[in-house]
């Protein structure tokens, strides 16, 4: 359903972070790197529609845990989060997005990025302004995580797979 380079890469790192919260909370990391990796993927297409489009097809695929936690992937939509996986990719989505944007205006990239400037940039409403930061806020709130450890958390996830991801 995607085609759109920007949002490949974007599924592609939250799927990488959820796989990592999946072995940080004794989670399968294959369920959870495809509910990132698809959390998106009617977006681009109907945009309008999003996220039904993918729940569905994840519904009639038998995916049911999946499908219900993009359904509830962003907190405005009211879908209450009962899993552990359905609070991860509220977690992992803006935010992985938010740091992906921030590192690649760093001369260093990824590499040795500090908590505190991921910080200083959420502060800044013009830059990376589509990100909702209260799904930043929130998505930490839901795993009851620090925003710091939460933030530090992704840092390491995207510079482990910094060549995988293009931001090598």
């Amino acid at each position: 359903m995607t085609k759109g380079d920007s949002l490949l890469k974007h599924a592609y790192a939250v799927a990488e972070v959820m796989a990592a919260y999946a072995c940080h909370y004794g989670e399968e990391p294959e369920q959870w790197r495809i509910a990132g990796l698809l959390h998106d993927a009617d977006y681009e297409a109907w945009p309008d529609q999003h996220p039904d489009r993918i729940v569905q097809v994840l519904r009639a695929a038998g995916e049911e845990q999946i499908a219900y936690a993009i359904s509830a992937h962003y907190t405005r939509w009211g879908v209450e989060h009962r899993s552990l996986l359905d609070k991860a990719l509220v977690a992992s989505d803006e935010l992985t997005g938010f740091i992906v944007a921030a590192s690649l205006v760093r001369p260093t990239g990824i590499d040795d990025m500090p908590v505190k400037s991921v910080k200083k940039k959420l502060r800044d409403k013009s830059f990376a302004a589509s990100v909702d930061r209260n799904e930043v806020y929130a998505g930490a709130a839901l795993l009851e995580r620090e925003l710091d450890e939460h933030i530090q958390f992704i840092i390491d996830v995207l510079k482990d797979n910094k060549a995988k991801l293009g931001l090598a």
